[in-house]
């Protein structure tokens, strides 16, 4: 782990980079277990032993943070990208319950919306992995109790669109449309493309062909697909969907808030946030189709 942390976009204490939340206290915490805070077993295969208590770290920093300020919070969000936008799934109904009732709690997902997608073989590769990775770290008894009993598959709750209707707290989702990991991962992961054919394609989006490309537009339908009730019905819940491929944008100030950053009828992501938080303006944001957006960064060979 570094030593040090850069506290960038959505963390910066700069008023003219991060307008709305740059005199909050933030606090970052250490994603350290491989499952999203999520996990609570014991593995023991006779050789060696493995403790995921991703659960209990979640519990024991909460715990640590409330005497410490957090319990006297006016206002909380929690958030995070990634693997930390998919704890922000996981645990905000918990972050909600742990502060006091008179706090205005919302959450915050950044590219955290994996979807439960056939990649281009039909195989369900992200899915063996959730579903591997809940059996591995005891994870379905901390999932959605109303989506594990509703679902045959328990595991599958992992994903945020089966259990995203039965969240009651006041969230955000910020996911680019064409999300730069689960394009190379879960679309297109490697098992799936063990000629190469993807490999232009994947280094630079001007390399795609129009087959690749109705692919990858197909992907960009199927998350608009999942999101559709949450658009429709939340009247407590913020979007910003654009059509960039990129992966996370709430920490990089490029990305959040800056000259030339991406934008939705020319509101930024900093912006957008900021409306659906403070109750400003109505914020459900979705892009038209790539190649539309001219104020994408395209980030696109960094994620490997």
């Amino acid at each position: 782990m570094n030593k040090l942390e850069d506290f960038n976009g959505i963390l910066s204490n700069d008023a003219s980079l991060n307008p709305d939340f740059y005199n909050w206290n933030r606090v970052k915490l250490r994603y350290c277990d491989g499952g999203s805070f999520s996990g609570d077993a014991k593995f023991d295969n006779g050789t060696s032993v493995l403790y995921f208590r991703g659960q209990k770290i979640w519990e024991a920093i909460i715990l640590d943070l409330l005497p410490k300020g957090l319990g006297n919070a006016d206002k909380a969000l929690l958030s995070g990208c990634s693997a930390g936008g998919l704890s922000s799934f996981l645990q905000c109904e918990n972050f909600y319950r742990a502060l006091p009732t008179n706090t205005s709690v919302k959450c915050l997902s950044d590219a955290g919306f994996f979807l439960d997608e056939r990649d281009i073989t039909l195989n369900y590769t992200m899915r063996t992995f959730f579903e591997n990775l809940v059996s591995l770290q005891g994870i379905e008894k901390n999932l959605d109790k109303n989506c594990t009993s509703f679902l045959d598959n328990p595991k599958l709750c992992m994903f945020p669109q089966y259990f995203l209707n039965y969240m009651t707290t006041p969230f955000f989702i910020l996911n680019t449309a064409y999300d730069v990991y689960q394009f190379h991962h879960a679309l297109v992961p490697p098992s799936a493309d063990m000629n190469g054919d993807w490999k232009r394609c994947k280094l630079s989006i001007a390399s795609c062909t129009p087959q690749q490309l109705d692919i990858l537009q197909g992907f960009r339908g199927d998350m608009l697909a999942a999101l559709s009730s949450f658009l429709k019905d939340s009247t407590s819940g913020g979007m910003f969907i654009n059509s960039c491929f990129a992966h996370c944008q709430s920490e990089t100030q490029e990305t959040w808030f800056a000259l030339g950053s991406p934008s939705i009828q020319d509101k930024a992501i900093a912006g957008a946030v900021g409306d659906w938080y403070f109750s400003r303006n109505i914020s459900k944001l979705i892009d038209c189709a790539y190649p539309c957006d001219a104020s994408c960064n395209n980030i696109i060979a960094q994620v490997s």
